[in-house]
């Protein structure tokens, strides 16, 4: 999503289909439709979801003779990282260490975690 223009948010059932794609990879609808939770859309309705995430830039499909295999354009890496930083805009001033000292002083991250990030952090500078 970096070189990209900024994408539609894909609707919360859009998203259940994307993470599908995600996790299976290139599918086929009738594909996508039986992973679905039960009760299961109708197959026209699961269509409908994935050709408006096709239209958004998620999916992109492949021909086979009459039928379309789609396959996700977006990784989950970039969406969630994308997703995330939006949070971070709208309710944190563009400031990761406000959203951090948030996690904190709400408990829901302890010293434990803070002290495996900066490790994180230390391994990334070597």
């Amino acid at each position: 999503m970096n070189s990209r223009e900024k994408l539609v948010k894909p609707s919360e059932k859009e998203e259940q289909i994307l993470n599908i794609f995600w996790s299976a990879g290139p599918l086929f609808v009738k594909e996508v439709q039986e992973r679905l939770p039960d009760p299961k859309p109708h197959i026209n309705t699961v269509a409908t979801m994935v050709r408006s995430l096709e239209t958004k830039g998620y999916l992109d499909h492949e021909s086979f003779g009459g039928a379309f295999r789609y396959h996700a354009t977006v990784s989950e890496d970039d969406y969630k990282s994308e997703s995330f930083s939006e949070l971070v805009g709208k309710y944190f001033k563009d400031s990761y260490r406000l959203a951090v000292s948030n996690l904190v002083r709400t408990e829901k991250l302890s010293a434990e975690d803070l002290k495996e990030i900066l490790k994180d952090l230390e391994n990334l500078k070597s």
